[in-house]
């Protein structure tokens, strides 16, 4: 269940711009095309996925997603505790956290929560994702050798 208590009820339609890219997001993961997943994203879109370095553009976020065929059968997110505002008509920014799940085989199955960053934007009549960014929360503060 996608949790998105942050959001006010006048902000409905940021809300449901969110649930709607998730959704999305999910029906692709499902069967893990990544051709489909890299449509979920602006033509200019940034991704800083699970592995080194971050994708530039839909072209290298596709490209991105299918490194992991094979490797991964299925994926969903799951949103939590988002806070969702809208930046201007047609940006959408929403941070919290989400839960990430993934089926590597038949009886292997992963799961993490991550925090999240997501700018939407409407490219061509549809919200597609701007910037991706997920992390793990630091167990201590990034201070160095502190």
């Amino acid at each position: 269940m996608t949790v998105l208590n942050q959001v006010a009820d006048s902000d409905a339609n940021l809300r449901d711009a969110l649930a709607d890219v998730l959704a999305a997001w999910n029906t692709a993961a499902q069967r893990w095309d990544a051709a489909a997943l890299g449509q979920i994203y602006a033509e200019a879109g940034c991704l800083f996925g699970g592995r080194p370095g971050h994708s530039i553009g839909r072209a290298a976020i596709t490209e991105y997603f299918a490194s992991y065929d094979g490797v991964i059968l299925s994926g969903a997110i799951h949103a939590q505790d988002q806070h969702v505002v809208g930046l201007s008509p047609g940006i959408v920014l929403a941070q919290g956290y989400v839960e990430m799940s993934f089926v590597l085989a038949p009886d292997q199955k992963t799961q993490s929560v991550l925090r999240s960053t997501l700018t939407l934007v409407q490219e061509g009549g549809a919200w597609k994702i701007l910037q991706h960014h997920f992390s793990p929360t630091p167990a201590a503060p990034p201070l160095g050798d502190r």
